[in-house]
């Protein structure tokens, strides 16, 4: 589910705690949460609705008019409106995890290990150091110009930082990358 950063805004200050989506098969669901650039939006119901059920009160919770909301549903022939409950939001794990560069032994045994999986079960072999290390080299750098120089395809090299990312390792820019303030402590116990 998208949304827009003024619905995001909207949701952060307190105006609307309801979206409508018209899904072929939901894209979240009920007890959920979804990564937003705001932070974990927590996803309380998503239950199917008539397009008739829905009121003037439910339009005024999702933060539009029920006419500019109909129009919205309407635009899609495909599928069955959902009714989305919101719940609120909070910071996205990765964030306060990247933030924190205070390692201690068993945190960098952690990150070992974890990294060490990631490498056994590549094809490719090994690469978590070693992407690690270009980033660090090359902050800011395109994501298709630091695969090019690795020989692979952009969507490739991006779904392996995302996995150093989840680790709280990498932050993403636009455009590229840098070590996060714990992936450089990482590297930098590594490297010692």
């Amino acid at each position: 589910m998208l949304l827009r950063r003024d619905t995001l805004d909207r949701i952060v200050d307190g105006e609307l705690d309801l979206v409508f989506r018209r899904w072929t098969r939901p894209t979240v669901k009920s007890g959920g949460s979804l990564r937003t650039p705001a932070g974990m939006l927590r996803i309380e119901s998503v239950e199917p609705v008539a397009i008739e059920g829905i009121s003037e009160d439910d339009a005024r919770r999702a933060g539009i008019g029920l006419d500019d909301l109909l129009a919205f549903l309407d635009q899609k022939e495909q599928g069955e409106v959902y009714r989305v409950v919101l719940g609120g939001l909070v910071p996205d794990p990765r964030v306060v995890l990247r933030e924190d560069a205070q390692l201690s032994d068993n945190d960098v045994g952690e990150l070992r290990s974890r990294l060490d999986r990631l490498d056994r079960v590549s094809r490719r072999g090994p690469w978590t150091r070693s992407f690690l290390r270009l980033i660090a080299d090359n902050p800011h750098v395109r994501a298709q110009d630091l695969a090019d120089g690795l020989g692979l395809e952009k969507d490739v090299f991006k779904n392996d930082v995302r996995k150093l990312k989840n680790l709280g390792l990498t932050i993403s820019h636009s455009p590229g990358y840098e070590l996060s303030p714990r992936g450089r402590a990482f590297l930098d116990r590594v490297d010692a």
